[in-house]
């Protein structure tokens, strides 16, 4: 971390402290920081805080997110070679294998566990995961479009195999674009002209940073009340230094457009204010990042994990409260003053 950096972190560690010590809280020191229940964080939290939107990771901040060599395998067709993503490829053969939903719904562990069931059958180690800026009931039915959302849905999909990158270079994710297109299209009801692809192929839009960041852009322009948007992205993830303080692990997750090597990467700072900061009320978001080192990308404070070891979505233990102290500039004291009313209620 920059010299500036550490002077702006200082700073809002310090800001926070005398706030907190005006409303009587005294010091919160990280090493005795409260653990704060779902039940409080939903009383109190701002309603910025109450969009809906969820992610679906192929994996854990820690890990890397696997191709698989023969999509056929997975009983999904192969449009643009054979390989295709480890996590959409298991997400779609439990939606839509043979291009066929199944019989009876399913929900959402049902769904996660399941893809981490047949992930790990192929020797793969990545854990999927769900994230959602409100609690889920997690045994509910899984759905990328709820049944609320009654207006326009619309999509950014994108896929990005670096083609001519040595070392580098992807093969599935032309595949997981185009495959689940033809999910969302045909079970979902998405319309052609309210899909935006970007790919690498010279056939679509370029997925150069630039382009990537229009595109969230405009998608979230164009959404009105009732809207859906899905985002999908299958391509490189990364971790890069922090540059801001506002990570507790001292690292950003970022997504790789075509043309990192000359514009650089999309950190997840980026896509909170590209995506979440802007959604307009009332419009619901699902993204799926299948990519590696993606489980926080968009920073979500709610999680759930498919690795067995969760039976219900709790507050992600890791979230920094730095974090959302900063991306919620001037809403710290009157999170703090509901906080302490609530508690002075009980």
């Amino acid at each position: 971390m920059g010299f500036f950096n550490k002077l702006k972190e200082a700073a809002l560690k310090e800001a926070k402290k005398k706030i907190m010590e005006e409303l009587g809280l005294g010091g919160d020191d990280d090493e005795t920081k409260p653990t704060m229940t779902t039940e409080e964080f939903e009383r109190t939290k701002p309603d910025e805080l109450r969009k809906d939107i969820r992610m679906i990771s192929g994996c854990q901040d820690r890990q890397t997110s696997a191709d698989v060599s023969n999509v056929s395998s997975f009983q999904l067709p192969d449009p643009a070679g054979k390989a295709g993503g480890a996590c959409t490829s298991t997400l779609l053969n439990i939606l839509y294998a043979d291009e066929q939903v199944p019989e009876d719904d399913l929900s959402f562990v049902e769904v996660l566990e399941e893809m981490r069931i047949k992930l790990k059958s192929g020797d793969y180690s990545q854990i999927p995961q769900l994230s959602s800026m409100n609690p889920i009931d997690v045994n509910t039915k899984f759905d990328l479009v709820p049944d609320t959302a009654t207006g326009t849905k619309r999509a950014v999909m994108i896929g990005i195999n670096y083609v001519g990158d040595d070392p580098g270079e992807l093969s599935g994710c032309w595949n997981d674009v185009l495959n689940m297109k033809k999910y969302i299209q045909d079970v979902h009801g998405f319309e052609e002209e309210n899909i935006v692809i970007l790919m690498d192929d010279g056939i679509h839009t370029e997925p150069t940073k630039a382009n990537i960041i229009d595109a969230y852009k405009t998608i979230i322009a164009q959404a009105e009340e009732n809207d859906a948007i899905f985002l999908h992205y299958s391509g490189h993830g990364t971790k890069l230094r922090d540059d801001d303080g506002d990570e507790s692990d001292g690292y950003d997750e970022a997504l790789v457009p075509r043309d990192f090597q000359t514009n650089g990467m999309i950190r997840d700072d980026d896509l909170y204010e590209l995506l979440l900061k802007n959604l307009p009320d009332g419009v619901h978001m699902t993204s799926l990042m299948d990519c590696c080192h993606s489980g926080t990308i968009l920073d979500l404070p709610y999680l759930f994990k498919g690795d067995g070891s969760q039976t219900e979505m709790t507050l992600d233990p890791n979230m920094n409260l730095d974090a959302f102290i900063e991306k919620l500039t001037g809403k710290l004291m009157e999170f703090l003053q509901a906080k302490m009313a609530a508690s002075l209620s009980l």
